[in-house]
């Protein structure tokens, strides 16, 4: 079972495939996913959590949720092993964007609409890669988006309110002591939206702010002066 969020650079690959591929080995063994909202530090302090297991194997992810219940920790099963991945993985890169708002001075108006924007960016891709628009509308989607971009814990929004506050990517990267995975799974996402042909404005911004040296105040005005368009 996989506990890790991300994209590989280079390969644009979801971490239960890189298990797949190095790992498994005697023939082919089912992997299962674990994602949702969730902060490691609330979890060990003993707070409640609702969490997912995915597997293609559903008598797998089955087995896992009922050995792992208790009365701290729910889990869902589900299938949907690329939604439940892509939409963890993503959700870190639409969380830099909410933190820049918030380094800006912005108010929860641009943030309720970051938010409900990168979820439709983080769907259009996990449906065009196989996986399932109800998935992103659960806890692995939705749910984990809504904590990252909002929740003070948050690594990924960290770096993006101190980049709203001028301060430079390397410099905020030295002075952290864990890993902010919305990084370097940004550069991928925004590889893995070009190879599939899908259009990812927020991810592509975020993009350019951390690998392109935009300042965050364009790229913000860049997203509210894109073509007018349906919902």
């Amino acid at each position: 079972m996989s506990a890790t969020k991300g994209l590989e650079e280079g390969s644009l690959c979801r971490m239960s495939q890189l298990i797949k591929e190095e790992l498994v080995t005697g023939g082919e063994r089912a992997v299962a996913v674990l994602s949702g909202p969730s902060f490691a530090k609330e979890i060990a302090g003993g707070e409640l959590a609702a969490l997912v297991i995915a597997s293609e194997d559903a008598a797998l992810a089955e087995e896992i949720q009922h050995a792992l219940a208790t009365s701290q920790l729910r889990f869902y099963a589900s299938r949907d092993v690329i939604g439940v991945e892509l939409g963890a993985a993503l959700k870190n890169v639409i969380a830099i964007g909410a933190g820049i708002c918030s380094g800006l001075g912005m108010g929860s108006n641009v943030l309720a609409a970051l938010v409900t924007r990168g979820l439709a960016e983080i769907m259009r891709l996990a449906v065009r890669m196989g996986g399932h628009s109800q998935t992103l509308s659960g806890l692995a989607g939705l749910g984990d988006l809504v904590l990252t971009t909002t929740g003070q814990l948050s690594r990924n929004r960290h770096v993006g309110e101190q980049l709203g506050q001028g301060r430079k990517l390397q410099d905020i990267l030295h002075s952290m002591n864990t890993i902010a995975e919305g990084v370097g799974t940004c550069r991928a996402a925004y590889l893995l939206g070009q190879k599939v042909g899908v259009d990812l404005p927020i991810i592509n911004q975020m993009h350019d702010v951390l690998y392109g040296g935009k300042d965050p105040r364009e790229a913000i005005r860049e997203l509210m002066e894109r073509p007018l368009t349906i919902e």
